[in-house]
Parts: structure tokens; C-alpha cells; sequence
């Protein structure tokens, strides 16, 4: 697919996202059904606010497709990753969408989500086979654990970005730069429709960042973080385990990095401190950002440090052995973990001497 011709489908993505979110929304607010009401324990926004974002970008993404496949006369040859992709999507997006009136338990909610990823698995037979040469040692064949550390994977990233759902633009947009840097470095955003979901999010970001006005925001809830996550995952262990796309899976990881780093911390930091570890809590990066700088500050800052770790991934994926990028990945962990835990320590002490 030639650059002009993604750059026009990107343009109707995006305003087929920006039509069904502000119909969506709209129905939500006047029919006050998937609202998010504000309080002062966790809500922190000042408007009550339509969770249709997810909802927004699955329809998007469905009659933006409809409108690729007719206009190239392949209407009926929709690839089979995607159609399983997509038909994986409704469930989860609906299942979800009874979290965001009345929060699932945690236990429930991992079943749906490892049941769907052994619907892909089992339907499209595409699943983490190996690792690639990790550590120095030679490939890493999975075998018969090909299978459940896939589903550990996609549940993990799908937790991930939904963890990391707190300020406007963030789940979306780490998402949209872990896609963008997926899609053009793998080569896959040339021969899918891969185009069109990362327009969809960004009709979304548009009403999620207000630039309409603040009185037309749009949340993605619950079931649209886990839907982003979900796809994002997918995709990232799609293009890595497909032998037409020359790109390791550490490279994916740098793509992910600041959600994904940002789970693990808060998994461990709460099992320390004997907290439940889906517990809504004021833990997360941006939070601890936001002690300094505005929502929007920190917003940046986490784009921009998910931007440096995705050209850092190219970069070594171009001119290094797979084993160095997975040795530097794992410095680069260690240090975003002490520097989080020594930017949470200064914060503290400058709260208990003002």
C-alpha cells in the first residue's frame, strides 16, 4: 500500500471516529446512561463525563474497514487475523462495558480476558513460538509454553494500558505510539488495515483531549483501555512472529515500556505494602508527576519517554544482536525503577517540610 493511499484512510478513520464519538457521546449525556461522575477519592475530573470512547472506536474501526474493503473491491477478503481480531473485540468490548456500569471482579475479569486470547490463539494459530536469541545463548523455541506465556503476555499488556488509563490522552496515546512504531518499523501498517485502527484512536484523542471544548470530553472506560490493550498486544506479537516482518520481540517491548513498567512496579509495590493489586489507587507514573506538573505536563513527558524508548528499540534492533537490546532493556528498567522510587521519595519529603 502506497504512503498516500494510508494517509487517506488514516483521513476517513479519523472522521468516522469523530462522527460515532460525538453521536456517543451525545446519547450518553442526554439518556445519562455510561456517564463517569466525578468525587474526590479517585475522580478527579470536574465534569461528569460519556465512558463511549471504546465503544466509539470499535464502531469506527468497523465502518472504516467496511469502507476499505468496498472501495478495493475485497469485500469478503478480509484478512484472517484481522477478522478474528475483530470479532474477539465485540465480546471483550461489551463484557467490559458491564465493568464500567458495575466493576467485574478481578477474578472475572481475567477469565474474559485469557478466554478471548485462546479464541485468537486457537482460531488464527498465530501465538509467541519464540523468543528469539534473548540472552546470547541461541534462539528460544517455547514449544508447548508457546501458548500460555501468549496469554500471560496479552493479559499483561491489556492491564497494563488500563492501568494506565488516568489522565486524558494517555492509555490512548501510548497506544497510538506503540502502534505507529509497530506499524511503519515492522513494515505491517503497508499491507493491513492496521492504518485505520490507529485513525480511530485518533478521532477519539481528539474529543479525549478536549479540542473541541472541555464540555465535549469523552472517556474510554474500562472497556476501551482493554480493547487498545488488547490490540496492541496482538499486533505487537503478530508482527514479531511473522517471518515477513524482520522485527525482534525485545523490540516490542521498548515500544511498550513505560505502561508495561509501570504495571510491574505497581504489581510489586502493592503486594509489599499488602494492597489488592486491581485496587484503584493514586500510584501510577503520572500521578507521581503530577505532584509536579500539570496533567498536560506529565502527559508529555510520558509521550516523550515512550517516543525515545521506541526509536532506542529501532535503533538496537538495526545494529545490534537481539541479546544486547534485551541486557540494555533491563538497565533501562532498573533505572526508570530508581529513579520512580527516588522522585517518590523527594516528593515526600518536600510535602512533610512545606
Amino acid at each position: 500500500m502506497e504512503l498516500n493511499i494510508i494517509i487517506s484512510y488514516l483521513i476517513i478513520s479519523i472522521m468516522a471516529s469523530l462522527a460515532i464519538n460525538s453521536i456517543l457521546r451525545n446519547f450518553a449525556k442526554q439518556n445519562n446512561i455510561l456517564v463517569d461522575i466525578p468525587d474526590r477519592s479517585r475522580k478527579f475530573h470536574k465534569r461528569a463525563t460519556p465512558l463511549t470512547g471504546g465503544i466509539g472506536i470499535l464502531l469506527a474501526v468497523l465502518v472504516s474497514s467496511e469502507i476499505y474493503l468496498n472501495l478495493n473491491n475485497l469485500k469478503g477478503y478480509l484478512p484472517e487475523f484481522s477478522q478474528r481480531l475483530y470479532l474477539a473485540s465485540i465480546p471483550l468490548l461489551l463484557l467490559f462495558l458491564i465493568d464500567d456500569f458495575k466493576p467485574l471482579k478481578p477474578m472475572f475479569r481475567l477469565f474474559i480476558q485469557i478466554i478471548l486470547s485462546l479464541y485468537v490463539i486457537y482460531s488464527t494459530d498465530i501465538y509467541l513460538a519464540n523468543f528469539g536469541n534473548l540472552f546470547g545463548f541461541g534462539e528460544i523455541n517455547l514449544g508447548i509454553f508457546g501458548i500460555p506465556i501468549t496469554v500471560f503476555c496479552v493479559v499483561g499488556i491489556m492491564n497494563a494500558f488500563n492501568m494506565i488509563d488516568g489522565i486524558n490522552g494517555l492509555c490512548a496515546g501510548s497506544a497510538m505510539m506503540a502502534l505507529l512504531f509497530t506499524g511503519f518499523y515492522s513494515g505491517l501498517i503497508y499491507d493491513s488495515m492496521m492504518i485505520i485502527l490507529i485513525g480511530s484512536v485518533i478521532g477519539f484523542l481528539i474529543f479525549n483531549l478536549r479540542f473541541f471544548g472541555k464540555k465535549r470530553g469523552v472517556f474510554l472506560g474500562d472497556s476501551g483501555s482493554n480493547l487498545i490493550g488488547f490490540w496492541v498486544a496482538w499486533i505487537a506479537i503478530y508482527s514479531s512472529q511473522n517471518t515477513l516482518y524482520e522485527v525482534e520481540p525485545i523490540t516490542m517491548l521498548w515500544f511498550v515500556s513505560i505502561p508495561l513498567l509501570d504495571c510491574i512496579r505497581l504489581i510489586f509495590s502493592r503486594i509489599i505494602q499488602g494492597i489488592g493489586i486491581m485496587s484503584p489507587g493514586r500510584d501510577h507514573i503520572h500521578h507521581k508527576l503530577m505532584l509536579r506538573y500539570s496533567s498536560e505536563g506529565a502527559l508529555g513527558i510520558i509521550l516523550l519517554l515512550s517516543f525515545f524508548a521506541g526509536l532506542m528499540g529501532i535503533f538496537l534492533d538495526n545494529y545490534f544482536d537481539p541479546w544486547i537490546s534485551t541486557y540494555l532493556f533491563m538497565i533501562y528498567s532498573t533505572t526508570y525503577y530508581l529513579f520512580s522510587y527516588r522522585y517518590n521519595y523527594i516528593q515526600k519529603r518536600l510535602f512533610k517540610n512545606v
